[in-house]
């Protein structure tokens, strides 16, 4: 009967102030996140939003899933896991945000005065002269080999 009895695990019961206790924290930092959401750090206003999404899903982690009270490694892998996820998603934004710093074309277009761009080119179909992608297939152009 004592075998059967360590092969079961500990079940940690809260009380109710407990689980009210993180509710209203997790409103707070919510609330928090929206007022930070109208203020202006620049590029680290995406560190910011991480730093209080990790805080409220440790929150939760601890609280309701109770990893605050079972063997302290779980909590610790999933924090470090937590952890991680924010500084990935951190660097990838910081990535993206600056690519436009590196490329000289922001989105326009390479020649500003290209065929396609002029509307009296087109005719009614839609089809650009010259175009080889817009031919129809039975209009697609061959290549003649005594060229």
């Amino acid at each position: 009967m004592a075998s059967n009895a360590k092969t079961h695990s500990h079940h940690h019961i809260l009380p109710l102030r407990v689980y009210l206790g993180v509710f209203a924290g997790l409103l707070v930092l919510t609330a928090v996140t929206v007022a930070v959401s109208f203020m202006h750090f620049g590029a680290f206003n995406l560190v910011v939003a991480m730093f209080i999404a990790a805080i409220k899903a440790s929150l939760v982690a601890m609280f309701f899933m109770h990893l605050k009270y079972d063997n302290k490694l779980y909590l610790a892998v999933f924090l470090i896991a937590i952890a991680f996820l924010a500084v990935f998603i951190i660097f990838t934004m910081f990535d993206t945000m600056e690519r436009d710093q590196i490329y000289i074309e922001k989105g326009g277009p390479i020649h500003k005065k290209a065929v396609m761009y002029d509307k009296a080119a087109t005719d009614t179909t839609g089809v650009i002269p010259g175009d080889s992608i817009g031919v129809p297939p039975d209009e697609t152009p061959v290549d003649d080999p005594g060229d």
